[in-house]
């Protein structure tokens, strides 16, 4: 499925490749030709006013004035060869009213004329051999308006291909919850039938054999079957957090992982003596923990130190497992966290990233690699929000 989700983003992406190509193209093509077709219309616009400019009485000047008359879109300004302006059509007003207009419309003039876009007139041979006129032109709204069009084109597409693929990645991640939540459910759903045969059992054996050593850690493991099972009832519900004791809660962790780890595994607590209270659902909690501990055990090949810290502030509190395991490279710091990442050779790679969903979406929380070098080791780090529940 995942492939699948690549493959169509890449594809989304090569689309909007193309578009955006074939846009910019066909839109310079045509701007291109436009442009050479103004060019033109403003030639006999330039031959108009020459003739204007020469004409006598017997002159027929309607079809000049027609040609000079006609012309709605391109902005002009006549200037002498002193750049003096004579005249000037379609050209907006953008000047203060107490600003001089003929100072305006002249240095408007020059710019035209930078960008190429004059043409001079010789004037007739009654005035003088040198003299002439400079027709000014610019480029008319319709083309300027055209010349960006392509680019809010570009704009659109873009923004379609990020809708797209964020829809597609809210797809993916709805249906990633769906699997999630059945799978939990379904496990525990599945473990409830054992589970209480078990249960039923210890009692039996307890009626049997009421001095039997083993019994009260085999009742040990049953509950922590029901508080596994429990912890999958709840995957995919929203909990309500109670105030709870991080720290109580975070020894009962060790203590369990204490149990169940080698003796060359020493896990060493930084807690503060007085409570830390925060809103908590303890047993998903628990679980978070209990996965930071069991790959920082993972991590050090069953040998090695774990430092559990506590420590708060007004708005936060803060949890942090440190390991001396074989640390993590930057650019995976945060593809552990997604799902089927995992470095084992028999691994799901599923318990950081429930990690993740318990303390974010459960917790309103955070939880990141706040440091790690490889060959040294790894912090985990997870912020708690004091806010949103009564203590």
């Amino acid at each position: 499925m995942f492939e699948r989700i690549r493959n169509i983003k890449y594809v989304l992406v090569l689309f909007a490749i193309v578009i955006a190509i074939g846009s910019l193209l066909t839109s310079n093509y045509l701007i291109s030709d436009l442009e050479k077709e103004e060019r033109i219309r403003m030639g006999v616009w330039a031959e108009a006013m020459r003739s204007l400019n020469s004409a006598d009485e017997n002159t027929d000047l309607n079809l000049v004035l027609k040609v000079i008359n006609g012309n709605h879109t391109i902005p002009v300004i006549v200037v002498d060869k002193e750049g003096l302006v004579l005249s000037s059509r379609n050209v907006q007003k953008s000047f203060a009213e107490n600003e001089d207009s003929l100072a305006y419309l002249s240095s408007l003039a020059q710019e035209y004329m930078k960008s190429g876009r004059v043409i001079r007139i010789d004037m007739p041979r009654e005035y003088a051999a040198d003299d002439f006129i400079s027709i000014c032109y610019d480029e008319s709204l319709m083309l300027k308006r055209l010349a960006i069009y392509p680019f809010i084109q570009l704009g659109v597409v873009v923004l379609f291909v990020l809708i797209a693929i964020f829809a597609l990645f809210s797809a993916m991640r709805a249906e990633q919850n769906k699997v999630w939540v059945g799978l939990s459910k379904e496990t525990a759903h599945q473990l409830g039938t054992p589970i209480s045969s078990l249960t039923a059992w210890c009692e039996v054996l307890r009626e049997s054999y009421p001095d039997d050593v083993l019994l009260p850690e085999m009742e040990k493991d049953v509950k922590r079957l029901e508080r596994i099972a429990e912890r999958f009832s709840k995957i995919g519900s929203v909990p309500e957090l109670h105030p709870e004791d991080v720290v109580t809660v975070l020894e009962r962790v060790v203590l369990y992982m204490d149990k169940r780890t080698s003796s060359k595994v020493v896990i060493t607590t930084h807690f503060p003596d007085a409570p830390v209270v925060v809103g908590l659902v303890p047993s998903l909690f628990e679980w978070v923990a209990e996965n930071l501990c069991k790959n920082a055990v993972d991590a050090m090949g069953g040998a090695g130190l774990i430092d559990l810290f506590v420590d708060e502030d007004d708005k936060f509190v803060y949890v942090e497992v440190k390991d001396s395991g074989k640390g993590i490279s930057k650019s995976n710091f945060t593809s552990v966290f997604k799902p089927g990442f995992t470095t084992k050779e028999r691994g799901w790679g599923l318990g950081l990233s429930l990690a993740k969903r318990i303390v974010e979406e459960y917790h309103k929380g955070k939880i990141y690699v706040k440091e790690s070098e490889v060959g040294v080791g790894t912090t985990f780090r997870i912020e708690l929000p004091k806010e949103g529940v009564e203590m």
